[in-house]
């Protein structure tokens, strides 16, 4: 099979002022909303030593397992067939910052032992899949601006490579005083959120009577936006209905001016590593918007909009008509 044949068969939102994947469309910043309350979402139970990163994952993984059909009281498939792919370039350099501190004031013996395996970078992606009994390839992508939509690569590839048979992809970051320090206090808002896709070889959707929102089309990886763009949409092919472009570069680029360009750091703030993931559960959202131009095609795209890597995907509308 080729990455052609993955869709996207389950969301699932941790954000601030969300209630539904309607509300990644929404044009209005979401300051001044209330946090996400991973206990009121969870439980208590199970949270208390875990670092917040991994609590909005959990919340996010639960809503998208649950909206793909593979999680009731418990998981629908063998946890073999699933794997993780988490994305997060931040999420828990609080806790790391926090240890370092402990040390430096008190020493390795004052340090919590519940809490020092937070510190790992891959806390996040190995907390979901344990919470969950997903027991398919675990990883955890920490890449920079490009980092959630390697993440979708990296698990359509996996899926690609008979690896597993579907695989949940969680973008996270927080906002606390730690990032806001790393990133010079910028006077813009800081995502605290996370969110999921459930991504899954088709052959295995329409084994358990599954279907998907959208199909995983063409991710190529370049330098800067132009270069991306000419492997994605060259010069005579069919244009996108939708572009959702990278961080604060709301204008310019390639495509003709008519393709709508959705820069969804202006409603949702700094996503870093969650950008990509987040990008893919809007074009989702998209298709399903009832837009004249939606159910066709839309084309995510994150990096810093400069001459270094930027990462670019393809998806089109799984539903009818597309």
């Amino acid at each position: 099979m080729s990455t052609s044949d993955v869709l996207v068969t389950g969301v699932g939102l941790a954000l601030p002022g969300v209630d539904g994947p309607a509300d990644l469309l929404r044009t209005g910043p979401t300051g001044g909303e209330p946090q996400v309350d991973p206990a009121a979402r969870l439980g208590k139970r199970g949270l208390r030593y875990k670092d917040r990163a991994s609590q909005l994952a959990l919340c996010a993984a639960a809503d998208g397992l649950r909206a793909a059909g593979l999680l009731t009281d418990a998981l629908t498939v063998p946890g073999t067939t699933v794997g993780v792919v988490a994305s997060s370039n931040l999420g828990n350099l609080d806790t790391v910052c926090e240890v370092a501190d402990g040390i430096k004031e008190t020493g390795v013996d004052g340090i919590s032992p519940m809490g020092l395996p937070n510190a790992s970078s891959n806390v996040i992606a190995s907390t979901v899949a344990i919470r969950y009994g997903l027991r398919g390839p675990n990883l955890m992508v920490c890449n920079g601006a490009t980092s959630g939509l390697d993440a979708v690569h990296w698990a359509a590839s996996s899926l690609a490579a008979g690896r597993a048979e579907r695989f949940v992809v969680i973008g996270v970051e927080t906002d606390n005083r730690y990032v806001r320090g790393l990133l010079g206090d910028p006077a813009g808002q800081l995502l605290d959120g996370a969110v999921a896709l459930v991504v899954e070889r088709a052959d295995a959707a329409a084994a358990r009577g599954a279907t998907g929102s959208a199909v995983l089309g063409r991710y190529a990886r370049e330098g800067g936006i132009d270069q991306c763009l000419e492997r994605l949409v060259p010069e005579g092919g069919e244009a996108p209905g939708n572009w959702f472009v990278p961080e604060g570069h709301g204008s310019g680029g390639r495509l003709p001016g008519d393709v709508p360009r959705t820069d969804l750091s202006e409603v949702f703030g700094s996503a870093s590593g969650a950008l990509g993931v987040l990008q893919v559960a809007a074009a989702v959202s998209w298709f399903g918007s009832g837009e004249p131009d939606a159910g066709g095609r839309a084309l995510v795209m994150a990096g810093t909009g400069r001459d270094d890597a930027v990462a670019g995907l393809l998806l089109a509308s799984a539903g009818p008509g597309a």
